[in-house]
């Protein structure tokens, strides 16, 4: 999995734990919508970190909180 593909995973599990839509989290983000369908679509090649901190503030949380998550633990995490 690379970290693109982790950071969609993270993305989708928050979704449906806060119940709450993407369009909902690109206007609290401020991430533009075909950016955020080309990481949940797995079409970037990496993702910036700049990128991360706006997922997370989109989520009302820290980047530190966000990547608090087994699926940036893994072993087989592909760093691009």
């Amino acid at each position: 999995m690379t970290v693109c593909q982790a950071v969609a995973k993270r993305v989708n599990g928050l979704l449906t734990e806060r119940k709450m839509s993407q369009y909902r989290l690109e206007q609290n983000s401020g991430i533009q919508h075909g950016t955020m369908n080309s990481i949940m679509g797995g079409r970037n090649k990496g993702i910036e970190l700049n990128t991360v901190m706006m997922i997370a503030k989109g989520f009302g949380m820290s980047v530190t909180e966000f990547l608090q998550d087994e699926v940036f633990l893994s072993e087989d995490l592909e760093i691009e």
